[in-house]
C-alpha cells in the first residue's frame, strides 16, 4: 500500500482533497491511503506511519525547503499541491501528479 500524506496548517482543508484523492484511488482499485495532517505533526507521522509521499497544501508552500530538510533521512518525495487543482478540489489531477512525483523520485 502506498501512503500519501498531505500537510497544511491544521489538516482541515487538505482533508477534503485527501478524501477526493482516496475516492479516485478506490475507483481505480489502487492500493493507497491518502490522509491529511497538520504540518506540525510531520516528524511524528514520518516516524510512526512511514509515508511514501509528503504533499504540502498551497497555503504552506513556503515550508517546502524546510520540509525537504525535515524528511531527508526518510527518502520520501515532497511536493506542493497545485493551487488551481486544490481550488477546484480536483482529486484526480492531484493524484496523477503525485504518482508522477513518486515515480520520478525513484529514478
Amino acid at each position: 500500500m502506498k501512503k500519501i500524506y498531505l500537510f497544511c496548517d491544521n489538516g482541515m482543508s487538505t482533508s477534503m482533497i485527501a478524501k477526493k484523492m482516496q475516492d479516485v484511488g478506490d475507483k481505480h482499485n489502487l492500493d493507497l491511503e491518502v490522509k491529511a495532517y497538520p504540518v506540525r505533526s510531520l516528524e511524528k507521522i514520518l516516524e510512526e506511519k512511514n509515508p511514501d509521499c509528503v504533499l504540502l497544501g498551497p497555503q504552506v508552500r513556503h515550508l517546502l525547503e524546510d520540509t525537504k530538510k525535515r524528511v531527508e533521512g526518510y527518502d520520501v518525495p515532497v511536493g506542493v499541491i497545485d493551487s488551481a487543482d486544490y481550488g477546484m478540489m480536483d482529486g484526480e489531477k492531484v493524484l496523477k501528479k503525485t504518482i508522477v512525483l513518486m515515480k520520478n523520485h525513484k529514478k
